[in-house]
């Protein structure tokens, strides 16, 4: 059946789900559970299956309260952009929140890391991921009341976010798999390296190498945000 003739799933926000306090308890139960075990092997080995198994209970009892994968990794999302308050007001001074909100989103980023993947999906639009979009785009009229170029400016920032934040997952999972650390790395292409900078033929790489300072990645993080806010402020 092409996708434009399927029927429209509900979203689980739209669904009745105040069912007494052991259910609602129950739900919360079953997405902690889910959230632990996806930030401890990652969003691959998520299935109903396996967090009953964590829960000691049967997968049946799950599907009363939730319908399937979809559906809790929905409620995961919301549930980890709900687990921290939103940031204070800044006020007057937009450039300041919206550098709060992407540290923030980075944080949290980098503490879920399973979270990267699916916010550079299509959005969640649970009451957390809402409430925190609002707090954004409230920053941001405090710079521009056009609503397209308040959208335009969170979405510019979201992106440099994630794009950091995959760099840095990256180094990680490197790191995890080969057992070595930067630093072990650099010694064991540091002979090579030496060679390619005697060689003389690349003075910028040289520079580079022998000039340069190495930041870390809390610092090339603020530095890359400063310099899209400052951006987007000239813009």
């Amino acid at each position: 059946m092409p996708a434009r003739d399927r029927p429209l799933a509900t979203l689980v926000w739209m669904r009745d789900r105040d069912r007494g306090a052991r259910q609602a308890m129950s739900e919360e139960r079953i997405v902690r559970a889910a959230v632990a075990l996806a930030d401890s092997e990652g969003i691959d080995a998520l299935s109903m299956r396996r967090i009953a198994t964590e829960l000691g209970s049967g997968t049946t009892s799950l599907y009363r309260h939730i319908t399937g994968k979809d559906e809790l990794i929905e409620l995961m999302v919301d549930a980890v952009y709900g687990d921290r308050p939103l940031p204070p007001d800044p006020g007057d001074d937009w450039r300041a929140g919206l550098a709060t909100v992407a540290h923030d989103f980075r944080a949290s980023l980098l503490r879920h890391p399973w979270l990267a993947q699916q916010a550079s999906r299509r959005p969640a639009l649970g009451p957390n991921v809402i409430a925190r979009l609002d707090h954004a785009l409230a920053v941001v009229d405090r710079f521009t009341h056009d609503a397209t170029r308040a959208n335009m400016i969170v979405s510019a920032v979201n992106t440099y976010v994630l794009g950091s934040v995959a760099a840095e997952l990256a180094d990680r999972e490197v790191q995890r798999s080969t057992g070595m650390t930067e630093d072990e790395w650099r010694t064991s292409v540091g002979t090579y390296v030496r060679q390619v900078v005697e060689s003389g033929r690349y003075p910028h790489f040289n520079r580079r190498i022998l000039d340069a300072e190495d930041a870390d990645a809390d610092a090339r993080f603020a530095f890359g945000l400063d310099c899209l806010l400052g951006g987007i402020a000239s813009g």
